[in-house]
Parts: structure tokens; C-alpha cells; sequence
């Protein structure tokens, strides 16, 4: 008989330990997941930022070449035919 309780004890043990080693790498599991979530977050944030920053420059783009720069006078010259065409098409929808 005491052949078998040390083999039930050994394996109460064993199971104790894979047990245990379970419930930490759960709350590892956890600590990552939510540090994923963190990330993707502000990944989405920066995301944000660079679009507002790319507008932005966009239009500090068109401000200088309408104050005289020359590096994008061609962009600019296609920005206001655009604003142009689209005004004459506003007006000839009002006319009609």
C-alpha cells in the first residue's frame, strides 16, 4: 500500500505543479493580450497624427507657393483649376 500512496502523492505533486504553471502562464496570456491591445491602440493614434500631419503639410505646401515659392507652384496651379472647375460646375447645376 505505501508503494501506491507514494505514487498518488507523486502524482498529486506533479499535477499540483502543471497546475499551477497553467494558472501563470494564463495570467502571462492576460498581460500580453492586453498589452497588444495598448499597442494597437496607440499604433491607431500615431496613425491619426501622421494623417493630420501629412494635411497639414499639404496645405503649408499651397500656402508657400501662393506667397511666392516656387517648388510647388505647379501643384498649386492644379489645386486652384480644380477648385475652379468644380466652382463653374456648382454654377452651371444653380443655373439650370
Amino acid at each position: 500500500m505505501s508503494k501506491i500512496e507514494d505514487i498518488v502523492d507523486t502524482l498529486e505533486n506533479k499535477i499540483s505543479k502543471v497546475l499551477h504553471k497553467q494558472d501563470i502562464l494564463k495570467k502571462t496570456n492576460a498581460q500580453l493580450t492586453d498589452k497588444i491591445e495598448k499597442q494597437q491602440q496607440e499604433i491607431i493614434k500615431q496613425q491619426e497624427q501622421i494623417a493630420t500631419w501629412a494635411d497639414k503639410y499639404d496645405t503649408l505646401k499651397i500656402a508657400n507657393s501662393m506667397l511666392g515659392s516656387d517648388e510647388n507652384k505647379r501643384e498649386t496651379k492644379l489645386k486652384i483649376n480644380a477648385l475652379i472647375r468644380d466652382i463653374d460646375h456648382c454654377i452651371s447645376q444653380i443655373s439650370e
